[in-house]
């Protein structure tokens, strides 16, 4: 299978929600199960199949955490420099608007826009893959087409 790169504190993330899912949420949901069992009939006992819904939630979510950690492929943006790849930050200014906005270039897994943090196939990071400061960048989004330059890189 294809390995899924990640930035060290993306797969940190990913390894405390799995924790957190099997040590803390798995134990409670069997607790609330074992609850709703003893309230008798559970064709009609609503608390018993939400707590089975929400059972499958957890552990389908746990599976897909495995999955993902099993083949992430863990990057340290500290480590590289250069022209624009995985994990940079990167300052662009839009050349229509003259509005500055960094983000950082991550994993399909930890990409957040609100936090900072595009996913490497999002097409405004697919268009920077490459570049270097001081350089434009046309990116078609569904907005329509859009004129960045590259201000600054850093791998920190």
């Amino acid at each position: 299978m294809e390995k899924i790169p990640m930035t060290p504190a993306g797969h940190a993330a990913l390894e405390t929600e799995l924790k957190q899912l099997k040590s803390v949420e798995r134990p409670a949901i069997i607790a609330a199960i074992a609850e709703a069992r003893e309230h008798g009939d559970l064709s009609e006992n609503a608390e018993y199949h939400s707590a089975r819904e929400k059972q499958s939630f957890i552990e389908g979510r746990i599976k897909e955490l495995e999955g993902v950690i099993s083949l992430a492929e863990v990057i340290d943006p500290a480590k590289l420099s250069g022209a624009i790849k995985f994990g940079a930050k990167v300052t662009l200014v839009d050349e229509d608007t003259d509005e500055e906005k960094t983000w950082q270039i991550v994993g399909e897994h930890e990409a957040n826009i609100e936090k900072g943090l595009l996913n490497i196939k999002s097409p405004i990071a697919r268009a920077l893959i490459g570049k270097d400061e001081g350089d434009t960048v046309e990116v078609r989004t569904p907005g329509g087409e859009r004129s960045y330059e590259v201000l600054k890189i850093s791998y920190t």
